[in-house]
């Protein structure tokens, strides 16, 4: 799935994990999910601080987790194409990599007081998407008070339709749409 020299620049930046991290995966028989499971094996294999069970008990299949005790991020679907920036980018802050934001936002993000659920709907060919979802993921490598889960939504198109999603990317907050 990833040629070599994209796993050899993947596992230097992995290098910068400062905290180990699981990937949990929730996968079915689908061809969807052996490609999930190619990336995380792969992604596993180039960092000793990277750990990865397939016993995820998530709704969506395939997905999966990024855990640090009681932050992560999930992912539904396999986030390539304009998204694996996004993946890369969960996979160090979640690691405990300092994020390149201002004092004042992180400490914002970290005073937010709630539950908050975001799900983001992204397409794999959306220029806009990354931004939302790497916004959201950060807010939930900070905050264990927030969750966020980017979605694939040409891998569930059925949520698509369900939830009458016409343009990515879509975000949802505790079930109810929250923007476009």
């Amino acid at each position: 799935m990833l040629n070599d020299a994209l796993k050899s620049q993947l596992q230097t930046y992995l290098q910068r994990i400062e905290q180990p991290i699981e990937l949990v995966a929730t996968l079915d028989d689908s061809e969807k999910s052996r490609q999930v499971e190619e990336l995380l094996v792969t992604i596993a294999s180039l960092s000793d601080k990277i750990t990865l069970r397939r016993d995820g008990h998530a709704p969506r299949k395939p997905s999966f987790d990024i855990r640090r005790g009681d932050v992560g991020v999930t992912f539904g679907g396999a986030p390539l194409g304009h998204e694996f920036t996004s993946l890369v980018l969960a996979l160090l802050q979640v690691g405990g990599v300092p994020p390149k934001e201002t004092p004042e936002t992180i400490a914002q993000v970290k005073a937010l007081e709630g539950e908050f659920h975001f799900e983001t709907f992204f397409s794999l060919t959306c220029q806009n998407c990354p931004d939302v979802v790497q916004a959201l993921n950060l807010m939930a490598a900070l905050n264990p008070k927030v969750k966020h889960t980017a979605i694939d939504g040409a891998v569930f198109q059925e949520e698509v339709e369900r939830r009458q999603i016409m343009a990515v990317p879509s975000v949802f907050l505790n079930g109810e749409p929250f923007g476009q």
